[in-house]
């Protein structure tokens, strides 16, 4: 009796330090997170069926699970800000017209806020509203030359401070600015005000859109600046999961291929959630979403803040 009390005290110890490895082996779960991205043919105007399993999400370089991928479809609540510099050029008010009448094409699902960046701040002159008449109505001209915005990037993180907590499946930003930052923040890609705006929007799930308009003054026509300008505009859009558009240096001889391009892309943009890499700190993690097998590219977000573990 004794000895058989022994051996089965023996070989359930075995058995619980068999299994240890296997338990220390168990990678633990992450938190959940969810991005918007934006699917966009590689020929021709079609994006082809895309299915979960044709992602790949690499966060830190480290191949993560892929839990869900659904299309955003046009009945979905979204928030749209229009966002216009008010040290734009007076070409700008040539195109309120056509600014109005995209805002009144959006969805009926889309609530719209209008706001005019000045002195590193957003001024509202429309709160978020699925009044899209009233929208359109709190577009006006811009202030010119008394209205010098020193850093778009402090006014764009000034805006998403001041957005309304909300249920809403999408948050954008059309951005209009010709991107120049005179706060000194330096001419290379880490500039801090820069990488604010872009932490900002990434943080609150925004994607920003940007089109290049020039200002008024020394500035708006001084190469070297007007160059980094646009770089800071592209950058923002790229981190963000957003596009940049300019035609050169000068003004768009019309915003309206623009904005129909961003509300087609609108159309083809899903909500992806993917297992977060379990991390010490909270913080900022690059990512890269990756489209195999499909005549189709994919525009999303390259950094995500993911929250320190339990």
């Amino acid at each position: 009796m004794k000895t058989s009390m022994r051996f089965l005290v023996s070989g359930t110890i075995s058995l619980l330090f068999a299994g240890m490895p296997l338990l220390a082996q168990q990678t633990p779960r992450g938190e959940p997170i969810s991005v918007v991205v934006t699917l966009e043919p590689k020929h021709g105007k079609t994006v082809p069926p895309v299915e979960q399993q044709d992602l790949v999400v690499m966060e830190a370089k480290e191949k993560r699970p892929v839990t869900g991928f659904r299309l955003v479809g046009e009945e979905a609540k979204t928030q749209l800000l229009l966002l216009i510099d008010d040290s734009a050029r007076g070409s700008f008010d040539t195109e309120i017209a056509t600014m109005k009448q995209f805002v009144q094409s959006l969805p009926a699902s889309y609530e719209v806020a209008v706001g005019y960046m000045r002195n590193g701040m957003t001024q509202f002159t429309q709160q978020f509203t699925p009044d899209h008449a009233a929208a359109a109505n709190a577009i006006r001209v811009v202030i010119g030359s008394g209205g010098a915005d020193v850093n778009p990037y402090d006014s764009l993180t000034d805006a998403i401070g001041k957005w309304p907590n909300t249920q809403a499946e999408r948050r954008e930003v059309v951005m209009i600015s010709s991107g120049i930052e005179e706060l000194g923040g330096g001419w290379y890609p880490d500039n801090p005000y820069v990488t604010e705006g872009i932490h900002s929007a990434l943080k609150a799930g925004v994607v920003v859109y940007t089109i290049y308009n020039p200002s008024v003054g020394h500035s708006g026509h001084s190469y070297w600046r007007t160059t980094w300008g646009q770089n800071f505009l592209s950058e923002l859009s790229d981190q963000t999961g957003g596009e940049f558009y300019t035609i050169g240096f000068g003004s768009p001889v019309s915003f309206q291929p623009f904005l129909e391009q961003i509300l087609n892309l609108q159309r083809n943009q899903y909500l992806l959630t993917f297992e977060a890499r379990p991390e010490k700190k909270a913080g900022f993690q690059p990512l890269k979403v990756i489209l195999e097998g499909k005549d189709a590219s994919v525009a999303a977000p390259q950094q995500v803040w993911v929250k320190a573990s339990m």
